[in-house]
This record gives structure tokens, C-alpha cells and sequence, in this order.
């Protein structure tokens, strides 16, 4: 794939990348010089990221359900 360089220095990843890679608008990225033209992009992780991670790595739908509460506050104060 190829890409353009900006006059203001900005490069566009392909709108392929950004689907299958699931690369949505403001996450932040580094850049890595390896050397001479040779440069690595890493996207940097967010404070949710592993725990939506963690959360789609679920074995299956409706893994995970709300507790089943039978006293109510009445049953509490009494």
C-alpha cells in the first residue's frame, strides 16, 4: 500500500488498515526511526483498551450477568 506525505507532514493510513485494525479518529500513534527511510508506526494503548480487550475475549454471548438481588431496602431496615 502506499501513501502520500502532506505538505504539512501528515501521512493518511489506508481506510483498509484502519477497518481490519479497528483505528478510529484521535488514538495516538509513535513513530520509530529504524533507520535511513525506514521508520515503524505503534499505536499507543489507552487506559480502556485491555479491559476491552479482555471483555471481547469472552467465551460466549451473555457470559457475564447481572447478580440477582431478592432483598429490597424495606427487607433491609426491618
Amino acid at each position: 500500500m502506499e501513501t502520500i506525505v502532506s505538505s504539512k507532514g501528515q501521512i493518511v493510513l489506508p481506510s483498509t488498515l484502519r477497518k481490519r485494525d479497528n483505528i478510529r479518529t484521535g488514538q495516538r500513534f509513535s513513530v520509530e526511526r529504524l533507520r535511513s527511510g525506514d521508520y515503524r508506526l505503534v499505536r499507543q494503548q489507552t487506559a480502556g483498551d485491555d479491559l476491552v480487550a479482555w471483555l471481547r475475549s469472552c467465551p460466549e454471548k451473555n457470559y457475564f450477568e447481572a447478580p440477582k438481588f431478592t432483598d429490597t431496602t424495606d427487607d433491609i431496615l426491618r
